[in-house]
């Protein structure tokens, strides 16, 4: 049995603060053999930086997946030119892009194959097709990995149901993230494939999606475009995930880890 926790996206210092502050503890509950979470806002809720994917390593998360801020910082770049980086970019970004869109990570005598994607609807870039990268992913994948683990970062829930009914049976688990905030849908689908639309995000529990109140309620209110600041109360909403996958590769259980947390 393979055992994982997941974070969804970790907004700046105060989720990182958080991860560093409720790992042991959910380490020491669940005995998993491995830690993944979103990091595509690590560093002040845009981008990574080696700092911020140091302090993730160092808190206890064992991998990184992300999303469309991935290359917000310039730091990006040189993280995932690294062939081993603990970190990968969605895999239906233009195949000159930087860096890996999956990876297969061992795991005592298994191993899980972690695929990032991102979704189309709703979003600005021109990102290729994510039902046609996953295909060719799972196409080209060895016999010997039957645990496959898909973040799909994506912003329209059909999208996200579609994709993830897609691949029921064909995958381990399909993990929504990017709209920062968590659905109740989780559930071990018809043929083995756990779900859910969007795991939600480690960020300031007083905030909109993990960012200041006051600022982009004034964009709201007039229109003007402001940037975002991260905002970093005292207590943070923890979100995440825990995952058991037989070694076929059918996930067992899973179950939804919610906290909030003074930081």
């Amino acid at each position: 049995m393979i055992k994982l926790i997941f974070f969804g996206d970790i907004v700046g210092k105060s989720g990182r603060r958080a991860v560093t502050k409720v790992l042991p503890g959910l380490k020491e509950k669940y005995q998993p053999d491995l830690v993944i979470a979103n990091g595509e806002n690590l560093a002040h809720g845009m981008g990574i930086t080696e700092k911020t994917i140091a302090e993730g390593l160092e808190a206890g998360i064992d991998f990184f997946t992300s999303g469309n801020h991935i290359f917000d910082r310039n730091e990006a770049v040189k993280i995932l030119e690294d062939k081993d980086a603990k970190i990968i970019r969605p895999a239906n970004y233009p195949p000159q892009v930087p860096g890996q869109g999956f990876k297969v990570l061992p795991i005592r005598t298994a191993k899980l194959l972690v695929v990032n994607l991102m979704g189309r609807v709703f979003i600005k870039e021109d990102y290729d097709c994510p039902f046609r990268a996953i295909d060719k992913i799972l196409e080209e994948k060895d016999n010997d990995v039957k645990a496959v683990l898909v973040d799909f970062h994506a912003e329209a829930t059909s999208e996200s149901i579609a994709l993830g009914k897609y691949l029921d049976g064909r995958v381990s688990a399909f993990l929504g993230t990017h709209t920062h905030v968590p659905t109740q849908d989780f559930r071990i689908m018809p043929k083995g494939t756990a779900y859910v639309t969007d795991v939600g995000m480690v960020g300031d529990y007083d905030s909109i999606l993990g960012f200041d109140k006051e600022t982009l309620t004034k964009r709201y209110l007039t229109q003007v475009s402001r940037s975002f600041e991260v905002s970093e109360g005292p207590e943070v909403e923890v979100n995440a995930i825990y995952l058991e996958i037989d070694l076929q590769g059918q996930t067992q259980k899973i179950e939804k880890i919610y906290e909030i947390v003074e930081v």
